[in-house]
């Protein structure tokens, strides 16, 4: 029997030693004019963002982040697109009808992400969370930049989001996303394919030339953001590896 109780305790040792770390808190701000009446002073938490394609790797990084970051101590919250209580389900089935037009659809996202932000984002920050979003406004934004949208514009809707403390971007090749979602849902889906932008007829080809879009789009809006490019070509030790340690920075306040 005490070779049994001491078998488990012996592996949290390395999380305990991690746990110490209490988070450091860090200045917050808004992209631009934010939410009136938000003490930023008191916004304790952190706030980590995990961008990438579906196909990417997101949900499978963030699930393990989730019981990393539970295990060494920290309370989190998970936040992602088309998760608000306010619009979701019928955001979810307007994109049924693929007739939604750019501006209708970003509006739509625009408030789906408003909500979850004033009622889930910034509360959990206050009370000391880790809040992790399965995606944030940068899809958003490059989604709408690939369909002709202003990106003035774009700025102005999205300068209500809270900076986050880190983003990581998983960048992985339109043709292993193709790979990927093939043998995960046995098709493409409308609006990932961009098949609304009218590239190509051909699903699977409109496909490959919307994410090189995305891509690209993503790749030009690093030098304003900041966000770190991941390679999302590896093994998900490797990612999860490095992700834990760039996280590790960030908790203490570099």
């Amino acid at each position: 029997m005490g070779t049994t109780r001491r078998g488990p305790a012996s592996p949290p040792q390395p999380i305990a030693s991690r746990s110490v770390m209490v988070p450091k808190p860090t200045p917050k701000r808004f992209y631009g004019h934010g939410i009136p009446g938000v003490d930023l002073e008191k916004l304790s938490g952190k706030l980590i963002v995990i961008e990438g394609a579906d196909g990417s790797g997101r949900s499978t990084q963030i699930a393990r982040l989730v019981q990393w970051l539970e295990g060494c101590g920290h309370a989190t919250v998970q936040v992602g697109l088309k998760r608000s209580t306010l619009v979701s389900e019928e955001l979810e089935r307007a994109k049924q009808g693929n007739i939604l037009s750019h501006i209708t659809m970003s509006l739509f996202y625009a408030t789906d992400f408003a909500d979850q932000l004033e009622n889930i984002i910034l509360p959990a920050l206050k009370a000391g969370f880790m809040v992790l979003a399965d995606r944030y406004i940068y899809t958003l934004m490059v989604r709408d930049l690939v369909r002709g949208m202003d990106e003035a514009w774009l700025k102005n809707v999205y300068g209500i989001a809270l900076v986050p403390d880190a983003v990581f971007y998983l960048n992985v090749a339109p043709e292993q996303l193709v790979q990927r979602n093939f043998q995960k849902n046995h098709t493409l889906d409308y609006w990932e394919s961009g098949m609304d932008v009218g590239l190509s007829r051909d699903m699977f080809d409109c496909f490959l030339q919307y994410q090189a879009l995305v891509e690209k789009q993503f790749r030009r809006l690093q030098s304003t953001y900041g966000f770190t490019i991941v390679s999302g070509e590896r093994s998900v030790e490797e990612i999860n590896a490095e992700l834990q340690e760039k996280i590790e920075v960030v908790l203490v306040g570099k």
